[in-house]
Formats: C-alpha cells, structure tokens, sequence
C-alpha cells in the first residue's frame, strides 16, 4: 500500500517530562493502524501533533508526500485530517446539523446541510436525523454525530480516541463496518483504544508506545492480547485472582427507586429495586446516559429519591446526604474523576480529605490533621501505584489512569461495607486496569458488597457476580453473571426487558 503519512523522529518535552521521543512510523492509504500504549505513554501528545494542537519541539511528518506542520487544527482539517475524540464537543440545546455546522469552516444553509448529513449517514450505516436534538440522542448516536462531522469533510486521515467505549456490541459492529468500508475506499484510520480484541478484530498494523518512545509494531491478528498488553508495559500481565466464596446476607435493599434528574437532559430513574450481599459483587452495563450517573447519585447520597426505599441491613438510608452514608460505610467513586471525583487544582493530600475525612478521623475540633492526611494520601499512592512525584501534586497534573487509581484508592483503604464505582476503568491502560480491578475483588473477598457501573462489558463479566441492564432509567432484574454471551447482553442493554423478564 502507498504510505499516507510519514512521521520521522517527533519530539515533544513538557516540563519534567519527555512526552514524545523520537517517535517514527508510517501510515498506509487505507489502512486502519492502531496506536497502542499505557496511559502517560505518549498517545494523546502524539495525536495532538498530527491534528495541529501541539507543536512539535523536534522531527517532522510528511503528508501526500508533502511537508506537513498543522499549526492549528483548522489546518490539519484542510489537508485531510480529522479527529474523532473521546468526549464528545456538542451542544445539547442544538440540533444535529447545527452542531455539525459549528465544526465546519463555511456551513451551506441548513436544507442543504441537512441533505448532506441524510445522504453521508446512509451510505455509511450510520442513519441521524438531522433535525433532532443533541441532548435526546443516546450515547451511540452522539458519536454519529461526531463521525459524520468528519465524514463531510472527505477526510484521508481518520484518527479516533476511544471510540467503542460508549457503545453496545451492536453499535461496535455497526462501527466496524462503518470503518471497514472507509478503508476500502483509500481512507486511512489512526485507531487508539484500550481494548484488545477490538484491535486484533479491526486493525491491520500496530504501533506501540511505551514513556514516549516506540518499543515496536506488529500486525495484531497474528498477536495474542496478551502479547499486545506485554508489549504495551513491559512485562507480563498477571489475571485477576478471585476467590470462590458464597456471597453472605442481604446488605443492600432497593426496593422501586424513583428519581427526578435535576438536570433537564438526565435520565429519569423509573422503579429500580434489586439486593446486593456481602462479599457480592452487582454488574452493571449500559450505554452511557441511560441512567448510570443517577443511580450512583441515589446510592451514594448526592441527590435523594423521589420515592422508593433504600435500607442497609434493613435500616432505611435513603434520607441520609452523602457524608452520613459514609459514616456507614457506604461509599462511592463517581464516573467524571476530574471534577466530580477529584478536585483538579487541589493536590492529592487534599484530595484524600474530600472523602476520606471521615472514616480516616482526619479532623479533630473543627482542624485538619494535615501529618494524617499527608500519610492516608501517601498509602493511596505506594498501595496503588500512583505515578506522581509526590502527595504534594495536584490531581490535574496525573495522567487519567493514575488519577483513577488514586480515586478507587481511596475509597478502597476507607474499607467500605458497600462500594458504587461508575466507570472503574474508564480509558486506563491494562496494566492500571487489571490493578483496579484487582483491587475490587480482593475487597469483594474480605466481605463488602460491590456495585460496578461500567461500559466495559468484558470488565463486567470478568469480575461480576450478577449483571444487570440499565436501559433509559430501567434496571433488567439481576442474572448470574457467567454464561452470559455478548449478543443476550447486548439485547438487555438495548431495552429488552421482556426477554430478561422471561429469563429470572
């Protein structure tokens, strides 16, 4: 194949850290090449290079056969590149073509611009309608938005970030044929994801990072993943280890949950009941904005019930705010870490009071015990592996995945009876992953009840006890988890909840 883009010996230096060094590779007209490597390895600089957001300190790339330095990603879109990311940049209060008319350079008028977007969408199994609004489309149509934007522009280079990770397996293969096609017409696809069997089903050539510098490459259906995540850290990645244990009594009861999202464009939560035991961990799978966020607010405290009965050890709970609960050992990790989790501008001793106050006893009359909380958030950081120079950092300054760890960290020193995690592994490398993960079945193992909220269905089934379905604020009635094949699970997901019923 005739190579599209040439990158030779990119450099890139922040202070106290090399991000990019000496990175060189090819990528083919066609060819769907992924981009492999932990978190903090150098993808996203990488990415920002070729899509003009960073400039390079050293190398340089070379496009069609033409020198090519995007100074901006207005360039970059000219010369054929375009950029799916992982969180979405849409207007909910705005339709779709009016979104779609925000990223273009010189929108046609609206009729002809919504033409455009039927006829793009058609042709590439993606059907939007272009007059519906941003903030009624589920997850998996969102990304469509995202995807056809860049279509329009006729792109030769299609880079995309995580794009499967808010998608049911049905939306995956309508994707994949999606891509599939674009490459059997000459487009080329920079493909980054955290999930191996994605890669080795879609991609023809890998390229792996490893502390900003390629450690190699290698065609990744002729690799196992295995091999793909030894490549990626450096050395072999062990399974999680579970123990067999019978899941004790009842701790956690829900019986008809119902509540009002105080945001317009959330979800309604509609007669949620389920049990959760000790030692029990609850699987949760759901396309993103289906009711995720909501339901950890309801569990943890953030927002209470419109109506319905939350008891913990048949005492009623739904009353309590947040910092009661945890009083009582009820505690959560919510999706957004940067913001919501974590303050971003505090640095990680700060961080470990926000929640862990309370349990770790790290006031007393009214006056933090600073020496406490710097030792809580330094057993966070060496329990965990948390790369950062020091507790002294601000959370911002980590890379997502130490971030997380640092968050499930330290929910999990507190010692929770009950444990609600929404996202536990969300875009983290699989070394980070498999220790979160880790992490949750050996506190599972020492008796608490777990509730794990994910997207990530091969996370849910490897570490779950019983899964259960969150469709547009309804809750599928919990199974067994193992036995429970891709194509039953993604029909829970879609809303069948008959089916399910018919199951119980």
């Amino acid at each position: 194949m005739k190579t599209l883009l040439t990158i030779e010996g990119l450099t890139k230096a922040y202070p106290g850290v090399i991000a990019n060094q000496d990175v060189s590779f090819t990528i083919a007209e066609g060819e769907v090449h992924a981009l492999l490597g932990e978190n903090g390895a150098g993808k996203s600089t990488l990415v920002k290079m070729i899509y003009g957001l960073v400039k390079p300190d050293s190398g340089r790339m070379v496009l069609h056969g033409q020198t090519y330095a995007p100074t901006e990603p207005r360039a970059a879109r000219a010369a054929g590149v375009a950029m799916v990311f992982q969180h979405f940049s849409l207007f909910d209060a705005l339709n779709v073509a009016e979104n779609i008319a925000l990223g273009m350079e010189n929108p046609p008028p609206q009729g002809q611009l919504a033409a455009k977007i039927r006829a793009v969408s058609e042709t590439y199994g993606l059907p939007l309608d272009p007059s519906r609004m941003v903030g009624d489309l589920s997850a998996g149509e969102r990304q469509r938005v995202e995807i056809i934007r860049c279509l329009l522009q006729d792109p030769r280079l299609l880079i995309m970030d995580e794009p499967t990770s808010v998608l049911t397996p049905q939306e995956v293969q309508i994707l994949f044929t999606t891509l599939r096609k674009l490459s059997a017409e000459g487009t080329a696809i920079l493909y980054i994801s955290h999930k191996l069997e994605e890669i080795r089903s879609l991609c023809d050539r890998a390229t792996i990072l490893r502390r900003g510098q390629v450690v190699g490459s290698c065609n990744p259906r002729e690799t196992s993943a295995a091999e793909l995540a030894e490549m990626m850290i450096g050395a072999k990645l062990q399974p999680p280890r579970r123990m067999d244990k019978t899941p004790g009594d009842i701790v956690l009861q829900v019986d008809d949950l119902v509540l009002t999202p105080a945001d317009p464009f959330g979800t309604h939560l509609r007669n949620i009941s389920f049990t959760l035991r000790s030692g029990e961990i609850l699987g949760i799978g759901g396309v993103a904005g289906n009711g995720q966020d909501e339901l950890l607010a309801a569990l943890s405290g953030e927002a209470l019930t419109t109506s319905g009965a939350i008891t913990l050890r048949d005492q009623p709970i739904g009353h309590l705010g947040p910092s009661a609960r945890r009083r009582i050992a009820v505690l959560s990790a919510p999706e957004e870490r940067l913001g919501h989790a974590a303050a971003p501008d505090m640095n990680l001793t700060e961080n470990a009071v926000l929640t862990g106050a309370i349990r770790e006893r790290l006031t007393a009359g009214g006056f933090l015990k600073w020496p406490a909380a710097r030792a809580f958030a330094d057993r966070i950081i060496q329990t965990f592996d948390v790369r950062t120079p020091g507790a002294q950092n601000t959370a911002r300054s980590l890379s997502g995945g130490n971030l997380q760890k640092f968050v499930i960290g330290r929910e999990v020193l507190q010692r929770p009876d009950i444990l609600v995690v929404n996202q536990p592994t969300w875009g983290v490398d699989a070394s980070a992953a498999a220790a979160i993960r880790q992490s949750l079945l050996d506190l599972a193992s020492d008796g608490a009840a777990i509730i794990v909220i994910s997207q990530d269905l091969d996370e849910l089934l490897e570490i779950s006890d019983r899964f259960a379905a969150l469709n547009e604020g309804r809750l599928s009635p919990p199974r067994p988890a193992q036995g429970l094949g891709m194509e039953e699970i993604g029909l829970m997901m879609g809303g069948a909840h008959g089916m399910e019923v018919a199951h119980v």
